[in-house]
């Protein structure tokens, strides 16, 4: 069983265990787990500030472009056929090349949230193999794949308390990892 480095297996005794399921099978409310942590909401306000961010920008670009395109338009009466394609190809152009800049950031946004999804998954399993060590469960089952259970095997709340009282809000996205050199 994997632990958490510096905390062994977080430091609850068996006396602490009381009102724990003893079952060979749990069950998780994966997305709650990771919602309601404060780890994942953490992650969640990291990435609404960064789209909220983004959104202003393409708002912001969105605006000037929309008054370089209406200048363009007055300038066509009065300006040479050729000149005035070369202005329209090249603000075409532009436009192009700022879409796909602004693609390129909304999908650097969702890559991140997916990898921090990830990451809080990985830093989870050794919680979750020590709740399965102390209810002798040999798997921890995704709820919304069990058809029926009794919801005394449901270890939603419990996994959620342990990673906030283990992790708390997780490794700061502005802080060096600890575990590179």
């Amino acid at each position: 069983m994997a632990t958490v480095p510096g905390i062994g297996l977080g430091g609850f005794s068996p006396e602490q265990n009381l009102g724990i399921p003893k079952s060979l099978i749990l069950t998780i409310h994966s997305d709650r787990l990771y919602s309601e942590s404060a780890y994942g909401q953490r992650i969640a306000r990291e990435m609404e500030g960064r789209s909220a961010v983004l959104m202003a920008e393409n708002r912001r670009i969105e605006a000037e472009l929309r008054a370089e395109e209406l200048d363009l338009a007055e300038r066509r009466a009065t300006t040479d056929p050729e000149a005035f394609r070369a202005l329209a190809q090249a603000f075409d152009q532009k436009v192009q090349e700022t879409r796909t800049t602004q693609e390129a950031k909304f999908v650097e946004i969702t890559t991140a949230r997916d990898e921090a999804r990830r990451a809080f998954r990985q830093t989870s399993i050794p919680i979750l193999e020590q709740i399965m060590a102390e209810t002798g469960a040999a798997a921890i089952l995704e709820q919304s794949t069990v058809l029926l259970s009794a919801d005394a095997i449901d270890v939603t709340d419990l996994a959620i308390t342990r990673i906030d009282t283990i992790l708390g809000e997780g490794l700061d996205a502005s802080e060096p990892d600890s575990n590179q050199p």
